[in-house]
């Protein structure tokens, strides 16, 4: 209070009382890959750096359409497919370094005024006439369709019909992006690079990808390990692939340290998938090409979280999009030798599909699964802690470095009280609470300006297992001599 003197009236206003606490986001993949940036407005195209996606339209606009060999239009397809969800987008595809040289030589503009270049992917294209003498310039003489790699003459240019011209170019080399690119680093600028660039998402968006994936690359053990990492930091699910074409016995030996596939690890983040899935190829009649289950996984947990809230399980939920999956599985509820199963008992996520259910995503446990057998090895209960220890952690800056005392301790324990109660009426929580221990904070420790509160909760886990004991009970036949 003021010491000057006063005589009249005056208000000061006291701070105190519980805070609202805002829950994280949940619904938010982070995928990292490979995008044709040559296609998009050069104003839009990003290398190495987080860009924010909320709809099938932002995925076009700043990463393209889907061509053969680039992973991150096919994963945002998949991940919209499943209709909720937003994305932030990491491309590693840099023009400037995956890229190959093509020598000058001749190509010949046909009657329909196209002239195929050979190669996809292309940019940097200069045409010159045969001798040199002349460079044609793009817009005016030319259009490129840089995926296709098709150069088309425009009329009132001057290029001729049926004109022969000298092309030198350069186009996409997707073989020199190497699972170093994926992982990424801090390069000499201080810019971080690849995964790493996720770490640059709070500051400039204000909450991290809950829901990692790099599809395409996941299944190499680098990337994967690293992938494993990055949820460590983030509290997010990474979802790893098995490489295409392992079997059930691969990919189940793969849990040990003999086997060939990159499902070693024990870690309560880490969602293993398996198999691939079959969606529609509309360059072939008919046909179908694989694309990697992570991405449609996390479209599935996107859609659940936000349509049924994120403490319910993402299996046995529909995966939309897709028209099969990459290897026959055998699948029923109640045969424990079905491969679905066995892969499930050895904490692996898959697809199950039985006569009229549809193509589900199935499986409620992560890699932890089966050396952790805590309650947290259940893929929401593991998401429901993470969002309950963000959300308070955030809510939190309002009282640090505020002086300690009764009212400041009431204040924060009954903050994360009132949180967790709005938590057990949206049934993310059975029951929980926070307190305040004295016998955890001696005068020493709170001399030093350091308060150690407790909390503790449930939520509810899914009902994996349902048993009916049935017995036959003679004495019920009683009934037929009620009826004489």
């Amino acid at each position: 209070m003021a010491a000057n003197f006063l005589h009249g009236v005056e208000t000061i206003e006291i701070d105190r009382g519980p805070r609202p606490v805002s829950a994280v986001k949940t619904a938010v993949v982070g995928l990292v890959g490979t995008a044709p940036i040559f296609e998009v407005d050069g104003t839009l195209a990003s290398v190495n750096r987080p860009v924010l996606i909320q709809s099938d339209r932002d995925a076009a606009r700043h990463f393209g359409t889907r061509r053969a060999g680039f992973t991150i239009p096919q994963a945002l397809n998949a991940i919209f497919a499943q209709g909720r969800g937003v994305a932030i987008v990491v491309n590693v595809f840099d023009p400037g370094i995956h890229a190959a040289e093509q020598a000058p030589g001749d190509v010949t503009f046909a009657a329909n005024g196209r002239a195929e270049l050979g190669r996809e992917g292309v940019f940097d294209l200069v045409l010159t006439n045969s001798g040199g003498t002349v460079t044609y310039v793009a817009g005016t003489d030319f259009a490129l369709d840089p995926g296709a790699g098709v150069a088309t003459r425009l009329e009132g240019g001057a290029i001729a019909v049926g004109a022969t011209v000298r092309a030198a170019f350069r186009y996409a080399d997707l073989s020199r992006v190497t699972p170093a690119s994926v992982v990424g680093a801090v390069d000499a600028a201080g810019n971080r690079t690849g995964l790493q660039a996720l770490l640059d998402c709070h500051g400039e968006m204000g909450f991290w990808p809950k829901i990692l994936i790099a599809p395409g690359f996941g299944a190499l053990a680098s990337v994967s390990a690293e992938l494993d990492v990055m949820a460590q930091k983030l509290r997010a699910v990474a979802l790893i692939d098995a490489p295409i074409g392992a079997s059930v016995a691969q990919v189940v030996a793969g849990r040990g340290p003999s086997g060939a596939v990159n499902f070693n690890l024990a870690s309560e983040r880490s969602l293993l998938c398996y198999p691939h899935v079959k969606v529609a190829d509309d360059s072939a009649q008919g046909g179908s090409r694989l694309e990697p289950l992570s991405q449609y996984c996390a479209g599935v947990i996107c859609a659940v979280d936000l349509e049924e809230g994120y403490w319910v399980s993402p299996s046995n939920h529909e995966i939309k999009g897709i028209v099969g999956i990459e290897r026959r599985l055998s699948a029923m509820i109640n045969d424990p030798s079905a491969d679905v199963n066995r892969l499930n008992e050895a904490g692996i996520v898959t697809v199950f599909n039985a006569f009229g259910s549809g193509l589900r995503l199935w499986g409620n446990r992560p890699a932890a699964w089966p050396s952790v057998t805590h309650p947290k090895n259940f893929i929401p209960v593991r998401r429901v802690a993470d969002m309950l220890h963000e959300s308070v952690e955030q809510a939190m800056l309002q009282f640090l470095d505020r002086p300690i005392n009764q009212a400041l301790i009431d204040d924060v324990r009954e903050t994360v009280n009132a949180f967790i109660r709005t938590l057990i009426g949206r049934g993310a929580l059975i029951d929980g609470r926070c307190l305040f221990d004295p016998g955890k904070n001696e005068e020493t420790q709170i001399a030093a300006g350091h308060l150690v509160f407790d909390i503790e909760f449930m939520p509810p886990t899914p009902a994996e297992r349902i048993s009916f004991e049935s017995f036959i009970n003679i004495a019920l036949l009683g009934r037929l001599r009620g009826g004489q």
